[in-house]
């Protein structure tokens, strides 16, 4: 009969106890589930200092996209300062590239935009190639047809220098014309660029790999845990 008794309370007390065991191994262990993404672009140790474990840790200056002066598909003016405190991913398009490779892009964008239509922290942005045939007016039906909402999923376009400034030494992709067979195409990488709050280059994922847009996805995802983490610690 004792015996019984000192197993009811056994019982009792690891049932009492395991909520606060789980929780506790939840919050020192869930810390590290997901990996902080990379940092891409280059960098360069600043003269400041940040305190790790009680330690003096040097700070890095990261490559940030910085500021642009666009316009997107109903004729607003769109810069960088749009995009602050948002995640952004961007591809770049051209309304005259009919191929799949562009349809693909579209499609994958679209999808995604479907996911976090309701998130107003994640934002889509379409960098047009073509920005001589590519005026407001062009883009307007252009995004009608996706669709695609001006403020959520903006088409930009804007002066052919600052747009390749912006693919090639910003977001560090490729993108330019060149003659084949007298005929002027245009050369780019299908690419989606996924950037941070801070504006830095965080992932690159081909647009017409399934595994590389779910790959996206989960990623978007992480920076969102991660901008949550950094505000839980105070950051």
């Amino acid at each position: 009969m004792k015996s019984t008794s000192i197993k009811k309370v056994l019982i009792l007390v690891t049932i009492l106890a395991l909520p606060g065991f789980l929780y506790n191994i939840l919050q020192d262990q869930g810390k590290n589930r997901y990996k902080p993404l990379p940092i891409f672009g280059p960098k360069q140790v600043a003269a400041t200092f940040h305190s790790v474990r009680g330690k003096q840790v040097p700070d890095t200056i990261y490559h940030k996209l910085g500021d642009f002066k666009l316009v997107n598909q109903v004729g607003d003016t769109v810069t960088g300062k749009n995009y602050d405190g948002k995640i952004q991913v961007i591809n770049l398009f051209y309304t005259k590239g009919n191929t799949d490779a562009v349809r693909i892009a579209n499609k994958g964008m679209k999808d995604l935009e479907k996911i976090y239509n309701r998130n107003k922290i994640v934002s889509f942005i379409g960098l047009s190639i073509d920005p001589t045939n590519d005026t407001p007016e062009v883009l307007k039906g252009y995004a009608e047809q996706l669709p695609a909402v001006p403020g959520k999923w903006d088409l930009l376009t804007g002066d052919s220098t600052t747009i390749y400034n912006l693919i090639n030494k910003r977001l560090l992709i490729d993108a330019h014309q060149e003659k084949v067979n007298g005929e002027q195409k245009f050369v780019y990488s299908n690419m989606f660029v996924l950037l941070d709050y801070q504006h830095r280059i965080r992932g690159y994922y081909e647009a017409t790999s399934q595994e590389d847009m779910s790959k996206l996805d989960d990623e978007i995802k992480v920076l969102i845990i991660e901008e949550l983490r950094n505000n839980n610690d105070g950051r």
